[in-house]
């Protein structure tokens, strides 16, 4: 895994805790006299940058920290880092409703390698940015590039796992990602200059495109080519993996014959290839509504999660302690998932983590002035954990009940509203915090509302991914007499 972005966001915090740099004394100021009202935050040379995330859509945004000096961002210039936060959120917004419609159009190796070409130029141009509106540009695009690579690796690793595997492989995805995200703040110790560490980024997504000249090592997903009508695409690949699982489709068993049968017949017949876009979800009678319900899940889990942060590591703590916290939860949150959401039921587990995530809103709001730190702490914890864990499988979700032809574009709309609501944060931030209040209350009444709508979702626990819109909307809520039931099998 490598870095998604290189930022400028900077975040108050103790001088103490960034790393020294030499013996230089105290550098970076706003210009003002030694005493006056705004003193001087780092070390010379040494303002905290955020890395956002790369490898995973599962999560929110994670932030690392590295070095430059190039640019003023304190004091009255520090609404500088909220507008580059904000712009790469909605990067990554774009990103993923544009290339997740390309996905459904391209397929998803082809979107997948596309993405890593835009994603290394965006980088080694970023690093070469010679002013901020430039870096802002790029990163821009970048984030956008990124975004849509991670989706379509996404869709293409769901398409090939069975039913049974499916959440394992999500979560080990998941987890390999908070493991890189947790390694990066020491890579960004060692490089000590934020050009350097954008460099290595673009040189990542540029090894990775290896997958472009290795067509095994990604290929392009069978489901795709047989739901849109690619039938010899389709044949080729699935002939491939029987060769490579050790089976030999002309000469071997009978099962091994009736492959053989089955291949053969994906010959016969070919037909124009048939491919649907957003508009074709305007069309479904169920799987909008699903869509929509999952997007506003993920916008609650991805904008609300950043207010219980805010309780648990206020702006005066050390920002590694943030960090850190934030990527040290959301391991705990996909364990939690991992281990949940196979045995309950996705749309239980669902339930549950924005029932919380409501429950432990309400309450800091209502009580935030009266709750003891002893209350307050592990409701905040607990709140944050919850929203991960909707966050997280808000995107699984979506992924499983959307049909094989436009999966890529409703996952991408799902992340596109989780980018939304974190978008509010820096938003919040630019204009002095005011507003904070009333985008939390927003936040925890939308998680309390969509708890009545998560009750008309479908269960996909071990059920087959639909293929076409009339295969979603047959996907009906299972014919429980209470909604809470665990689904029947």
């Amino acid at each position: 895994m490598g870095p998604q972005e290189v930022g400028l966001h900077l975040m108050p915090g103790d001088p103490k805790s960034l790393p020294p740099r030499g013996s230089a004394g105290i550098a970076q100021t706003c210009g003002k006299p030694p005493g006056s009202a705004c003193p001087p935050l780092f070390p010379q040379g040494l303002t905290p940058l955020p890395l956002a995330q790369w490898g995973g859509m599962e999560g929110g945004p994670e932030w690392q920290w590295l070095v430059s000096s190039q640019w003023n961002l304190v004091c009255g210039d520090g609404w500088k880092a909220s507008l580059q936060h904000m712009g790469h959120l909605l990067g990554r917004l774009l990103g993923a409703a544009l290339l997740g419609a390309g996905c459904d159009r391209f397929g998803r190796r082809a979107v997948f390698v596309a993405s890593l070409v835009l994603a290394t130029v965006f980088g080694a141009s970023g690093a070469l940015a010679a002013s901020f509106p430039a870096l802002l540009a790029l990163q821009l695009l970048h984030g956008g590039s990124l975004a849509g690579a991670t989706l379509a690796l996404y869709v293409a690793r769901l398409e090939l796992c069975d039913p049974r595997h499916r959440l394992a492989f999500s979560s080990g995805a998941s987890l390999c990602w908070v493991l890189g995200a947790l390694l990066l703040p020491g890579l960004a110790v060692l490089a000590q200059d934020w050009r350097l560490l954008q460099g290595l980024s673009a040189l990542v997504t540029g090894l990775l495109l290896l997958f472009w000249g290795f067509p095994a090592l990604l290929p392009e997903s069978p489901c795709w080519l047989l739901a849109t009508g690619q039938v010899a695409q389709a044949r080729r690949i699935l002939w491939h993996f029987a060769e490579a699982s050790g089976t030999d489709p002309e000469h071997g068993s009978l099962e091994d014959s009736s492959l053989a049968t089955e291949l053969a017949q994906l010959a016969t017949g070919s037909i124009e290839p048939r491919y649907h876009s957003v508009l074709g979800l305007l069309q479904t009678q169920i799987t909008w509504r699903n869509t929509l319900i999952l997007g506003i899940s993920s916008l609650v889990g991805g904008g609300v999660g950043a207010s219980f942060l805010c309780r648990l590591a206020p702006p005066e703590t050390p920002f590694y302690l943030r960090y850190f916290l934030e990527a040290g939860l959301e391991a705990v949150a996909i364990i939690c998932l991992l281990l949940t959401a196979d045995r309950w039921g996705r749309r239980l587990v669902l339930l549950l983590g924005t029932l919380v995530t409501g429950l432990a809103s309400l309450l800091l709001l209502a009580g935030a002035q009266y709750l003891p730190g002893w209350v307050s702490l592990p409701l905040s914890v607990l709140g944050l954990l919850a929203s991960q864990t909707v966050s997280v499988l808000s995107s699984l979700f979506a992924a499983e009940v959307c049909p094989t032809v436009i999966r890529g574009t409703a996952l991408g709309l799902v992340l596109g509203a989780r980018s939304l609501g974190q978008a509010a944060v820096p938003l919040t931030e630019m204009a002095g915090q005011r507003g904070f209040f009333l985008q939390h209350t927003v936040l925890a009444s939308l998680a309390i509302l969509t708890l009545l709508c998560i009750l008309l979702l479908p269960e996909t626990c071990g059920q087959a991914l639909p293929v076409s819109l009339e295969d979603s909307d047959r996907f009906h809520c299972p014919q429980d007499h209470l909604p809470l039931l665990l689904p029947s099998h």
